[in-house]
C-alpha cells in the first residue's frame, strides 16, 4: 500500500476503463472539480447507497462545476449491470490492477471478524481545478456523506 494522500497534495494521474467501454484519467478533469470516491464493492448495501446519493446529487455537482467518478477493482462488466441496474447517472471506472487504488493509498489490509484480508478502503478526494487534492474524507460512513461533499465543492 501507498502512503496516504493528504490535502495540498499533487493528484495521482490515473487512466481507468470506465462502464459503457470507455477510458477515463485524471487529466480528462484539468481545469475542472473532480469527487473521486473509492468504494469496496459495487451492488452491496453501503456501495449501492452511496452510488444513488451521488447520483441523486448529480445535477447539484455540476452546477458547482465538479464531475463525479467513482471507483472500484469490479470488472467493467460488473460496474455496467450495477449502473443499470439501480439506474446510476455518474461514471464508474474499474480499476481491476490496483494502480490508482494504490496511488491514492486506498487498497489496503483490512479486517472483518477476525479474518484479515485485502480491500477497498472507502475514501473520497476532492479534487481541485489546479490538480491538488483540495479534502480528503477516510473511512466515510455513507448517510450523509455525497451532501457533505457537495457543500465542499460549492465552497471550493
Amino acid at each position: 500500500m501507498s502512503p496516504k494522500i493528504a490535502a495540498g497534495a499533487k493528484a495521482p494521474a490515473f487512466k481507468l476503463p470506465t462502464d459503457g467501454g470507455g477510458q477515463v484519467s485524471l487529466s480528462d478533469f484539468k481545469g475542472r472539480k473532480l469527487v473521486l470516491y473509492f468504494y469496496p464493492k459495487a451492488d452491496t448495501s453501503g456501495c449501492t447507497v452511496e452510488a444513488k446519493d451521488f447520483s441523486r446529487l448529480a445535477p447539484a455537482f455540476a452546477k458547482a462545476g465538479a464531475a463525479i467518478l467513482g471507483v472500484s477493482a469490479d470488472p467493467v462488466a460488473k460496474l455496467d449491470k450495477f449502473k443499470a441496474k439501480h439506474g446510476l447517472k455518474i461514471p464508474l471506472a474499474s480499476d481491476e490492477g490496483h494502480e490508482a487504488l494504490n496511488a491514492y493509498g486506498v487498497w489496503a489490509k483490512k479486517s472483518l471478524y477476525g479474518r484479515s484480508y485485502m480491500g477497498i478502503l472507502r475514501n473520497t478526494y476532492l479534487i481541485g481545478p489546479d490538480g491538488k487534492i483540495a479534502q480528503v474524507w477516510e473511512k466515510v460512513r455513507v448517510a450523509g456523506h455525497a451532501a457533505e461533499v457537495l457543500e465542499a465543492a460549492k465552497e471550493l
